[in-house]
């Protein structure tokens, strides 16, 4: 995996989305016990929906595989029916939040100064964020796909960040649980980016900051996506839900 000299290890992290009832923890297991036994060059995250998120952190206790919260509000506390806060993740021993998914930006219309908010939030709640940023097909087509990324990226981006462990992941939504997969050459070109604009605005802690790839992910194209220069792991959908799956993408890290 070509990354900038001060990369940490990389970072492969399922995203459940609103799948998973409790029958789903022994995949979770499956998953634990297989890296205990072996051991991965990745860190390792699994981001259950809310329900499941205290029951497998549980689960995994002890083990290498870190848990986190799939979304946060920006507030701590409040008449916010249905959301959860980054202290409550914290609280049910989540570590880690994804912040600015495109399903959250698209379906609930969070803007990012709603995602800059929030990872305030997590900040204050001392979990590690995942900074989620891409484009449609329409801002890909119009050829505006990279500055779209650029100008997202940079208003999703606190000031506080800075001496702080996060990463982002870069999720080209036309991608995003349809089977259609960037090119390699169209990864290159945005990790770039992104990794240019994390440098301007971080300095040498943005050379080092994980860039995740997120878009249909599977264990058939992994091992090449992760080969990229500067991808910093992936964000896996529905590959995540099995352990085989979760596991395959895992050793190609």
């Amino acid at each position: 995996m070509t990354q900038s000299s001060t990369t940490p290890r990389p970072l492969i992290a399922g995203n459940w989305k609103m799948n998973g009832l409790s029958v789903a923890l022994d995949e979770a297991r499956a998953v634990a016990a297989a890296l205990d036994e072996r051991p991965a060059a990745a860190r390792v995250a699994i981001f259950p929906p809310a329900t499941l998120l205290h029951r497998l952190a549980d689960v995994l206790a002890g083990s290498v595989v870190l848990v986190g919260g799939q979304d946060c509000h920006a507030k701590t506390s409040g008449a916010h029916t249905g959301d959860i806060s980054a202290e409550m993740i914290g609280d049910a021993n989540g570590t880690m939040v994804i912040v600015g998914h495109s399903e959250r930006r698209t379906d609930h219309g969070e803007t990012c100064q709603h995602v800059a908010a929030k990872v305030e939030a997590a900040l204050v709640a001392g979990l590690e964020p995942i900074i989620c940023v891409g484009e449609s097909l329409e801002q890909r087509q119009a050829g505006e796909a990279v500055s779209f990324v650029i100008g997202q990226l940079h208003n999703s981006l606190p000031a506080s960040l800075k001496g702080q462990a996060f990463s982002v992941a870069y999720e080209p939504i036309w991608a995003i649980g349809t089977g259609h997969v960037a090119s390699v050459d169209n990864i290159i070109e945005m990790h770039a980016a992104i990794r240019a604009e994390l440098i301007s605005l971080f300095g040498e802690q943005g050379g080092g900051v994980p860039i995740l790839y997120g878009g249909s992910v599977k264990p058939d194209n992994a091992a090449e996506i992760l080969a990229a220069p500067e991808v910093g792991g992936a964000l896996v959908g529905g590959a995540s839900l099995k352990a085989k799956d979760f596991l395959a993408i895992i050793e190609a890290a």
